[in-house]
């Protein structure tokens, strides 16, 4: 039997664009989103998340679901746009209100709200001047920081700052998969540090106004790994953990730029300035782990500035998602590992980690035992981690619903919770049944 800490925080997550849906109900300004999918032809199955869940009117419902299922904690998003439509300027009421509604019910059923500041969904307004490239996106940050925690830091006790700055600057600004869908190096080291900023800034200004609340923020580690054991595969896997993993962890921990990955982007024009560093580098409680798998990386001279890439390789007998990714178990241990030995050892908090499998509903059942296997056996090696000395403090599973999956649209479901997205009807999984047992008995048994 593996058993955890008996303060150990069992918790959900979702995000605000994937699903409140509501998209310009009561104020809300347009978002970065609701324009990429109105107007683009990349998400796979043609859909928004105009609707998505419908959470902005059935949250009461979600957190009866969540109390039913005896989590302690649900990690949310709050949408920039629904507080301050044009991403500037005075708070819009009705959208602070949402939330401040959604809190007060959370803690009424007994569960610990932890609030994300931004997952992805800017203001389409603040984008038409530049979006992460502008520099002046720190302080428009921080200052909506501080609008969403004079409202709530009186009852949200854990707060995070950015939600995967390396996808949402990569995706968008580099690779051109996310909006504002661009492909340009400068334009991607400008989106990285700017991010970068408005952490440390949103950071001071939390302090400012929410008193003793903790305050962290939320890394996606890769766990890379090399096609081959050879110097010019792992020089790559090198490289890319520079690109996709110090540049985000690095500065936020330890205060500094990694030196091979600043060596990269020397031939840019740099967007750094005298005390940024200082800036980036505050003091915060904890930081956030999202995991999901590993990724190999091959040695590839054709691309330009890394001479890496990662590969398309799949392990014979190996189990993979509908999404493509490796059942992997120990990428979970792999990257928390990174916060002892690398990264100062601070407290961690895995707040997402999930699959999406073929959920199918048979006589008013899902039954998705594979989703069950890949959270047991990523759990157990969540505990080899914490038997190592890793602070983990609790684990939020991804999703709470299944829900707009970004470019995937509604074709992939990641939720403990069914969703029939022409009904909305939510069904529990069996995962979430587990999910709910593991969790009355703060463990559970582990596989033959």
């Amino acid at each position: 039997m593996i058993i955890f800490p008996n303060d150990f925080l069992w918790g959900a997550a979702t995000s605000s664009y994937q699903i409140e849906g509501a998209w310009d109900a009561d104020g809300k300004g347009e978002s970065i989103w609701d324009r990429f999918t109105h107007t683009t032809d990349r998400i796979r199955d043609g859909s928004t998340g105009d609707r998505a869940c419908d959470h902005y009117h059935r949250y009461l419902e979600d957190v009866a679901l969540m109390k039913d299922l005896k989590l302690k904690a649900y990690r949310f998003s709050v949408s920039w746009p629904r507080i301050q439509p044009s991403g500037r300027g005075r708070p819009n009421r009705q959208g602070l209100s949402f939330y401040s509604r959604l809190v007060d019910a959370l803690l009424e059923a007994g569960l610990t709200p932890m609030l994300t500041l931004y997952h992805w969904d800017l203001p389409q307004a603040l984008q038409e001047k530049g979006g992460w490239t502008n520099r002046d996106m720190a302080g428009w940050f921080s200052d909506y920081a501080a609008a969403v925690a004079r409202e709530l830091g009186d009852r949200v006790p854990l707060w995070t700052t950015l939600n995967e700055p390396q996808i949402f600057t990569l995706a968008g600004y580099r690779i051109g998969l996310h909006p504002p869908g661009l492909r340009d190096r400068q334009a991607f080291l400008e989106a990285a540090h700017h991010a970068n900023l408005a952490h440390g800034q949103a950071v001071k200004a939390l302090r400012a106004e929410a008193g003793r609340v903790e305050i962290g923020t939320v890394l996606a580690i890769q766990s890379f790994h090399p096609v081959t054991a050879s110097p010019d595969d792992l020089r790559a896997v090198e490289t890319m953990d520079g690109v996709w993993n110090r540049w985000f962890a690095e500065p936020v921990l330890l205060g500094r730029y990694p030196s091979d990955t600043l060596e990269l982007y020397s031939s840019l024009e740099s967007p750094f300035q005298e005390g940024d560093m200082a800036l980036i580098f505050q003091k915060i409680d904890f930081v956030g782990l999202n995991i999901y798998t590993r990724t190999f990386v091959e040695y590839d001279p054709a691309v330009p500035g890394l001479q890496a890439r990662p590969s398309s390789r799949r392990v014979p007998g190996a189990e993979y998602t509908v999404k493509g990714w490796e059942v992997y178990p120990a990428a979970i241990y792999e990257a928390l590992m990174r916060f002892k030995e690398d990264w100062g050892d601070p407290p961690v908090y895995v707040t997402e980690n999930g699959a999406a499998f073929n959920d199918r509903l048979e006589n008013g059942a899902i039954h998705d035992l594979d989703r069950t296997r890949y959270s047991r056996d990523y759990l157990a090696e969540l505990h080899r981690a914490m038997e190592a000395g890793v602070k983990v403090k609790g684990y939020f599973a991804w999703s709470l619903l299944d829900n707009f999956e970004w470019t995937a649209g509604y074709s992939e479901r990641f939720g403990l919770i069914y969703v029939d997205f022409q009904s909305l009807e939510r069904i529990p999984k069996d995962s979430a049944h587990w999910y709910r047992n593991l969790i009355e008995a703060n463990g559970f048994e582990q596989a033959n």
